[in-house]
């Protein structure tokens, strides 16, 4: 079975980037207008700034060449997921437990097409949201995006 992109650039360079103390949040190779982007981003406990995006830019970008994963030019991108982050994977969800997060619903659930609380469990695809009304239990499939929040819109 053939990898994807994102599996063949992640197995090539995740020991670099684990071994200047990062880790690797996500991975996403997409098409923004005429152009091809790959974007890398990064992670670790103390938050991440401009100068460690650079550092592991400069350290994956010879990797990347090296392998040549991609057949077409594309611009590499190294970029923190901020504070208000996607949630697209298992792990990303189970390293967000006891944060707040909103979950927007592909339909109304109780009236609302979107559920604001803390993350309190996710197991087996299904996730439980403690809200100021009482637990909200969703099945990943219900769900269209999922981000951390800190600042709700009003």
């Amino acid at each position: 079975m053939k990898k994807s992109i994102r599996e063949v650039v992640r197995e090539a360079i995740t020991p670099t980037v684990e071994g200047l103390g990062y880790r690797i949040w996500d991975i996403d190779f997409k098409k923004i207008g005429a152009d091809y982007h790959l974007e890398i981003t990064i992670d670790n406990d103390a938050g991440i700034n401009i100068e460690d995006c650079e550092k592991v830019h400069r350290a994956i970008d010879p990797i990347l060449d090296e392998i040549d994963p991609i057949e077409t030019f594309y611009y590499l991108e190294v970029s923190s997921p901020g504070v208000e982050r996607e949630l697209r994977t298992p792990e990303h969800i189970l390293a967000c437990i006891g944060m707040r997060a909103q979950a927007k619903l592909f339909t109304a659930v109780n009236g609302a097409k979107s559920v604001v609380g803390e993350i309190v469990s996710y197991l087996d695809d299904t996730l439980t949201l403690r809200t100021e009304s009482g637990d909200v239990v969703l099945k990943k499939s219900q769900i269209s995006r999922l981000c951390t929040v800190y600042f709700e819109e009003e």
